[in-house]
């Protein structure tokens, strides 16, 4: 029997249903239907892969963007050998180079400039996400029953976490003075806006806010970069910040490894002191 994308790709979404990054899947596996419906997987070769990258960087998107469709392809034709014994072999690629990952974070006076420009919502969101370096989408999801006043911790569920592991939060002053102002307002959701749940923090005003602020080349997301920037800068260490943050491994904290240099002259210091040659 002569096996399809269409195949490959229709299994795949079945196996992996359950997986974290299942939407991200989707939305690769529907562009890639658009050129690959129809083709034997015993026909995808590196002639063809190296026609989807150059489709998919004369679109526009980013090194990365073309990385993670590649890296969906690799992993389903690899499956079709391995699991499904659906093809001999599979075609071997390269991803592309991408440029490092930059670490772009607020100073403390801008932060404070870019709370007070922001609506009242979006600021106690932000404030929060100071306090705790959460993701955008486990701040707008916090609900009360997963946080306990009394203890000072809130916790993310694995099926919310990135990484797919439970993370505990502990609620420092700031975070708690933020929660506190938040009683009340909602049911069942920690942040809301006039009695609805926030979904969408990127809008608008978020983005006047940062005009009127001074501030430029922000994402909400680098509000996260700036929690653990502080973090490092203060004296936290790397394997410390690695569980508040929910990070999978090491080699995710490692960008901000630069911000603990001060850190470490105490340490540099403990050599003994000898004559020049």
């Amino acid at each position: 029997m002569i096996y399809t994308w269409d195949d490959a790709a229709d299994r795949w979404l079945k196996e992996k249903v359950h997986k974290q990054s299942i939407k991200s899947d989707k939305a690769n596996i529907r562009w890639l239907n658009l050129h690959l419906s129809g083709v034997p997987l015993v026909d995808i070769d590196r002639s063809v892969v190296a026609s989807l990258i150059h489709k998919k960087i004369t679109s526009g998107v980013a090194n990365a963007t073309v990385n993670r469709m590649l890296a969906l392809l690799r992993a389903v034709l690899n499956l079709a050998v391995t699991d499904w014994d659906w093809l001999p072999s599979a075609p071997k690629f390269r991803l592309l180079k991408e440029p490092s990952r930059r670490v772009r974070y607020l100073s403390k006076l801008q932060a404070v400039r870019l709370l007070r420009e922001l609506p009242e919502h979006l600021s106690a969101m932000a404030a929060f996400s100071l306090a705790t370096g959460l993701r955008r989408a486990n701040v707008t999801g916090l609900e009360w029953s997963q946080v306990d006043l009394k203890r000072q911790v809130a916790w993310i569920h694995a099926d919310q976490a990135k990484g797919g592991k439970a993370i505990t939060v502990p609620l420092n002053t700031d975070a708690m003075r933020v929660v506190l102002t938040r009683v009340g307002r909602h049911q069942t959701h920690v942040f809301s806006y006039k009695g609805k749940r926030v979904i969408q923090v990127s809008t608008a005003a978020w983005y006047k806010a940062l005009k009127r602020a001074g501030i430029s080349d922000f994402r909400w997301h680098d509000l996260r970069h700036t929690w653990a920037s502080w973090h490092v800068q203060n004296g936290t260490p790397l394997f410390a910040l690695q569980e508040l943050g929910g990070w999978e491994s090491e080699e995710m904290v490692r960008r901000y490894a630069h911000f603990s240099v001060g850190n470490l002259a105490a340490f540099a210091a403990n050599l003994p002191t000898f004559s020049g040659p």
